[in-house]
């Protein structure tokens, strides 16, 4: 603990030199969350608070957004929003680097995320179970002024992806300057990271403003592995080859990140205002994945005639273990027009472009089909999505005297237009060379780049228009009506709904419920993109390699393949909401999901010679070396339904002032209906039910008293099952309830100086072993829902001026 002490006193002089003076909100979490604010998220009626929301809304300050070590917003929310689980995914071909987020254990996808109420881009990245979500992580946290999370389907009101509901980053417009370093350590000893960040803040003439904002964070890997039974039997077999111990690491990758932010409005007189803002990612991040082991992988490490005098051993005598990385750069920008003030006609014009591109490279590996030929790093290709959007939007408030308040009719159109494109890697990644025929494996090991028959560029246009009405037929009474008409040029209309009521039963007590339709239409990326990916059974220690196929190819069409269709969702909330003068406050909220359709990966289907021969006449790469296919389809039902309870408290006790926030939620998916509730789809089923814990709690208190802030938080992650993820995937494990507890204190140095130091999961807690993972040398699962790293401590300094 003394060098850590020593670390956080030695960011003192980095922020003197970094920067003379700084400002921001304060830099103490306060988990109270903001019945008073004024929400945009779920609602087009001006000064609305949620409260007052017809649908379950959570808002966090951006201080609260701050107060965790993470610099990463999709693992803050883990830690805020118990609906909300994030899987960590280490040596997972991409995951690792691309974490799927779920809210109300639906697909990463069925949630859009926003910037300022603009859709943000998805990721290029398609994970296993084909979701192509946003990636929160590229959105730096340090310019975050709240966020806001809807938990209630909203297609009929934003269009795809709104199934479970809405994300909305809200950017810091406020004056002033700021600036921030902190440094974090695992308890073992590993994963430290450096984060920095500085804010600027500029009041324009007439009301607008200027704000810019960099962030910087630079994180050490974690390991939390055994050595694999595999390679101590290697060793045990050849004494004087030196094997390192272990073979291969399992946790967090090395990951750096560099993330700037810009927001801006000017007044142009007249009502009328023109504003702009965005954010841009640079992030790199390498892992270890498989080791390759010398004596049971013949395909790799055999010699051929060939390629005489060549041995694989002799470069790689203790076998190897391949490094994955991801060079990525994501980017978004909006600008647009929009009417000031409080008038009865307001509206906005906008348009906004955003892009990923995201490259993924593999070193420490070799394509044994070209032997000595083969290089051992590889570029294997880029994967990059892009997104431009058109919206038109307007509110009218119509006088009628028949209602308590104006009726709000909101109204606007939208273009979209959505591309994904592929780009071929190095020749040797994808390259089947003479060796193959010899039976070496093709291509690069561990990850295959994309080829040219994977490369191509596909296009997808939509077309929509909406109606949004919210009336207050009472003071207490408040019904809303939406309707929104959508056209692809892939697969033609889609048409949704959403009716919802809040009536105040008493001052500070309401009961809200809604019911509506909602749509997740198909990516290009899902639509056409294909992929290879190896895998190693726990059981027999072989490698497999997987194809998925477009569901547009003749091969998976013989196996059933059809073109992909929208996922159809229904949705039924209802709950009751408080709040009262003491400072309580809470909502509780029941929902059911329906969703049909919906998109995941199909049975596996084992190649067999006559299948790999109609795979290799139809250009498809790396099929010499497929053990079995699958592809992306929608033939499966599934029902979500649950319970999310929040309760806070805000007072003064004693000499100083309380702040709690408790949350609790109960997810539970059923698979209803198509081929995933069959006996031979066991481990999908298994993983859709099951997958991420059914019970989830969080709770914060802070307590101000002075220049100090004490802050303490609960999570809980209930029971969940794991598949072991061989080639069979037959194999699974129940996990149990698992509790991590953090804290920290904070000490303000006057007005301008802060000091925090803390730790979460401060007990230094672990969950239970995986103990049908052990072959590989995990410890701890991983598919966790959670960290599995233990503790971790920090200090963070931060100027505000």
């Amino acid at each position: 603990m003394t060098d850590f002490c020593r670390s956080a006193f030695r960011l003192l002089p980095l922020l003197l030199i970094a920067t003379p003076a700084f400002a921001d909100a304060p830099t103490t979490a306060t988990p109270e969350q903001g019945d008073d604010t004024i929400i945009v998220t779920g609602t087009r009626q001006q000064a609305q608070t949620k409260y007052e929301a017809l649908s379950p809304i959570d808002v966090f300050t951006g201080a609260t957004v701050r107060s965790t070590v993470s610099s990463s917003l999709d693992s803050t929310l883990a830690q805020l929003v118990p609906t909300f689980n994030v899987k960590r995914l280490p040596a997972a071909d991409g995951p690792q680097f691309v974490r799927p987020a779920t809210l109300d254990g639906l697909s990463p996808d069925m949630t859009l995320v926003m910037v300022n109420g603009k859709r943000f881009h998805r990721s290029a990245f398609l994970n296993s179970g084909g979701a192509q979500a946003a990636d929160l992580a590229q959105i730096p946290n340090y310019d975050i002024g709240r966020v806001e999370v809807l938990r209630d389907g909203a297609s009929a009101q934003y269009g795809s992806d709104a199934i479970a509901g809405v994300i909305n980053i809200i950017l810091d417009d406020k004056p002033g300057y700021a600036a921030y370093a902190q440094e974090s350590q695992y308890y073992k000893g590993d994963g430290r990271q450096w984060q920095t960040g500085a804010r600027a803040g500029f009041a324009l003439p007439d009301g607008g403003h200027l704000v810019l904002t960099g962030e910087y964070s630079d994180a050490h890997a974690t390991s939390r592995t055994r050595q694999r039974p595999d390679a101590i039997a290697f060793q045990a077999a050849n004494p004087t080859i030196a094997v390192p111990d272990p073979v291969q690491h399992w946790g967090n990758p090395e990951f750096k990140a560099l993330k700037f932010a810009l927001d801006a409005a000017k007044p142009l007189g007249g009502g009328v205002e023109a504003y702009a803002f965005g954010t841009f990612a640079n992030t790199r991040g390498i892992s270890d994945i498989n080791w390759r082991n010398p004596s049971a992988n013949p395909n790799i490490f055999g010699q051929t005639a060939i390629f005489p005098g060549f041995d694989l051993k002799a470069i790689y005598p203790a076998g190897f273990t391949p490094r994955e990385g991801i060079r990525a750069n994501d980017g978004q920008a909006a600008i647009g027009l929009r009417s000031t003030g409080t008038s009865a006609f307001t509206w906005d014009l906008s348009g906004s472009y955003g892009t990923n591109d995201s490259r993924f490279v593999l070193k420490n590996s070799i394509n044994a089909s070209l032997g000595p030929n083969s290089p051992f790093d590889f570029n294997l290709g880029h994967q990059i999505q892009r997104e431009f959007n058109l919206n038109a939007d307007a509110v009218y408030r119509l006088d009628l005297p028949f209602l308590a308040k104006p009726l709000n009719i909101a109204f606007g159109a939208e273009r979209r237009a959505e591309t994904y494109k592929v780009k071929a890697g190095d020749p040797a990644s994808y390259q089947v060379g003479p060796g193959a025929a010899a039976g070496l494996a093709a291509q690069s090991n561990g990850f295959p780049g994309f080829g040219p028959q994977q490369a191509g560029k596909w296009r997808q246009t939509d077309y929509a228009g909406y109606v949004d009405l919210q009336a207050a037929l009472t003071e207490r009474w408040t019904i809303g009506a939406a309707i929104r008409d959508e056209h692809y040029n892939t697969f033609g209309n889609t048409f949704n709904y959403k009716l919802s009521t809040r009536l105040e039963l008493t001052p500070g007590i309401a009961v809200r419920g809604a019911y509506s339709t909602g749509f997740k239409a198909p990516s290009p990326g899902q639509l056409n993109a294909t992929s290879i990916s190896q895998g190693l059974d726990t059981r027999t220690l072989q490698l497999f390699t997987t194809g998925r196929l477009s569901p547009l190819n003749p091969v998976a069409e013989f196996f059933g393949a059809k073109p992909l269709k929208p996922e159809e969702s229904r949705t039924l909330t209802g709950g009751l909401v408080w709040r009262t003068n003491s400072g309580f406050s809470g909502s509780v909220d029941a929902y059911r999901i329906k969703v049909e359709k919906r998109f995941s990966t199909s049975a596996t289907f084992t190649v067999t010679p006559a299948i790999r021969a109609q795979l290799v006449a139809l250009g498809v790469s790396g099929a010499n070396d497929f053990t079995n296919v699958n592809f992306f389809t929608n033939d499966f039902d599934t029902r979500t339904q649950g319970i999310d309870f929040v309760v806070s408290y805000a007072h003064r006790v004693g000499p100083g002032r309380l702040n709690a926030t408790a949350a609790y939620s109960y997810t539970d998916t059923k698979v209803l209906s198509g081929s995933l509730a069959s006996a031979a789809n066991l481990t999908q089923r298994t993983i859709f039910e099951e997958g991420i814990p059914k019970h989830n709690a969080t709770g914060t208190v802070t307590y101000e008293v002075g220049p100090v802030t004490l802050l303490g938080r609960m999570r809980y992650y209930g029971p969940w099952t794991d598949s072991s993820g061989n080639a069979s995937g037959d194999i699974f494990q129940k996990f149990g309830g698992v509790a991590f507890f953090d804290a920290s204190v904070a000490y303000a140095f006057g007005s301008k100086l802060t000091l925090r130091i803390g730790a979460e999961n401060i007990f230094g807690t672990y969950p239970d072993k995986a103990i049908f993972q052990a072959s590989r040398g995990l410890v701890y699962s991983r598919n966790s829902p959670y960290d599995t790293n233990g503790g971790n401590y920090y200090a963070r300094l931060e100027f505000r001026y």
